[in-house]
């Protein structure tokens, strides 16, 4: 006996440190659950953002307010409501049909227009009636319908966050406003019907933005392998540019040695363009697993590098740019991806400089250099043929391009990332006809570096 419970002792013994492994590893996944799917995956305000929807979201919230207030206060009376709650509430959705609103969906206004207009007339409002009906069959399922709504517009963790602090505003304001209601409507039968909604609500929500960024990072994993394996035949090309330029030093006649030197520099020009194509899709594969930026780096040495290294197809390209420096400044970033930013926006202007037509001069694409209470500046302009207004809310979006045989949509979406990875901002202001304007604003790590007057170019 007491054999077996030594052989027992030593086996709980020997298990131990599997067990704690174990644990061990179980609390690494859920940690790393909590990281990828709540603190690192992109937050969703608005979901499917689009000028469309946010008009029909509008419409319904003023009609809808209309009618099942006549339904409940004339149709089918339930015991308590309020028309001038109503109509106020109905109005909140006229917001919504505002340019300034729903012009540009991922603007601050937007998202906090949408985001108020929305727990006040959902959680709040909802809530609300449900303690102040007493918890009636109607509003039992007016309730469960609310948060299914409420996680199908905005994004899961913004919902449950609203849901609870809606509830509980709602229960404040039912202490301050009833009269004669009691405390009912929390049967174990309501509660129950209640967690089930809030819960595969929840579970829809989650899995939904799962499902949509999974199929982003497959389709430009896909594309980032696609992208690499085009270096192979590259490093032919480019050993052929390598022969011909040993031919053209060779004895032979001058017009042939100028014709190969000629194909060989222009074969030099396409690798050197293609690979660094390449190195746009493959930054752009990391759309959505961004490394975290731990570098300081110097603006406008970056600027000044990046237009240096630029693949310009003609001279007049080169001479278009010009760089002013009015404050320096040191952020925190990741070189590599930071370059690749300033490479998407001037390939992207001077795309727009040649869709213009006329002939290029300095100045028609611009990068400045400042920095004010506390934020470095990175403007990039020009005076190409602008973004369309109806369009300048959708260019951020992933695999959405103004023109698709020259993009793939993906190099705007890739920049916000990247920028917003460093706690900065990327925004446009564009007229169309009149040019683009890209403001990236970064938090300052260093403080100013350096001055140098306004009017200074280089």
């Amino acid at each position: 006996m007491l054999r077996a419970s030594r052989y027992e002792a030593g086996e709980k013994e020997n298990m131990l440190p599997w067990d704690r492994l174990r644990v061990h590893n179980i609390r690494m996944r859920v940690w790393r659950w909590v990281v990828d799917e709540i603190v690192r995956a992109p937050m969703e305000p608005i979901l499917h953002p689009s000028t469309t929807r946010l008009w029909w979201l509008g419409i319904f919230t003023v009609g809808g307010h209309f009618l099942f207030g006549w339904l409940w206060g004339h149709a089918m009376p339930q015991p308590y409501e309020l028309p001038w709650v109503r109509v106020v509430l109905a109005l909140t959705g006229l917001l919504l049909l505002l340019r300034r609103v729903n012009r540009d969906l991922t603007s601050r206004t937007s998202v906090w227009v949408f985001g108020i207009i929305f727990w006040l007339q959902l959680p709040l409002f909802f809530g609300w009636m449900f303690l102040m009906n007493e918890g009636n069959k109607v509003w039992l399922a007016s309730l469960c319908s609310m948060i299914l709504i409420y996680f199908h517009i905005t994004d899961w963790r913004l919902a449950s966050l609203g849901t609870v602090t809606g509830f509980v505003a709602a229960t404040g304001l039912f202490l301050l406003t009833r009269d004669g209601q009691v405390w009912v409507g929390f049967e174990p039968e309501n509660m129950t019907l209640i967690a089930f909604s809030a819960v595969m609500s929840l579970m829809l929500g989650m899995s939904s933005a799962n499902l949509r960024r999974v199929r982003l990072i497959n389709t430009l994993s896909t594309m980032g392998v696609m992208a690499h394996e085009l270096r192979t035949p590259l490093a032919t090309v480019n050993l052929v540019g390598d022969v011909l330029r040993g031919m053209a030093q060779s004895d032979v006649p001058e017009p042939q040695r100028r014709k190969m030197g000629e194909l060989s520099k222009r074969l030099k020009h396409l690798v050197r363009s293609m690979n660094r194509q390449i190195d746009t899709q493959i930054s752009n594969a990391q759309l959505l697993r961004l490394p975290r930026p731990t570098t300081h780096l110097q603006a406008f040495e970056l600027v000044q590098e990046v237009v240096a290294m630029y693949p310009f197809r003609a001279t007049r390209e080169r001479e278009c740019i010009e760089l002013a420096l009015e404050q320096d400044f040191t952020f925190i970033g990741t070189r590599a991806l930071f370059a690749q930013v300033l490479d998407n926006l001037i390939k992207n202007a001077l795309h727009a400089l040649a869709a213009a037509g006329a002939p290029l001069s300095p100045g028609d694409l611009r990068i400045e250099v400042s920095a004010h209470d506390g934020m470095g500046r990175i403007v990039v302009s020009d005076k190409g043929t602008g973004v369309p207004t109806q369009k300048q809310q959708r260019i951020f979006e992933p695999f959405y391009s103004l023109h698709s045989s020259v993009g793939n949509g993906l190099g705007l979406p890739f920049c916000r990332n990247v920028v917003e990875a460093s706690d900065g901002r990327l925004t446009l202001h564009s007229q169309p006809g009149q040019g683009a304007t890209f403001f990236i604003e970064l938090p300052v790590s260093d403080g100013v570096t350096a001055f140098v007057h306004p009017s200074s170019s280089t």
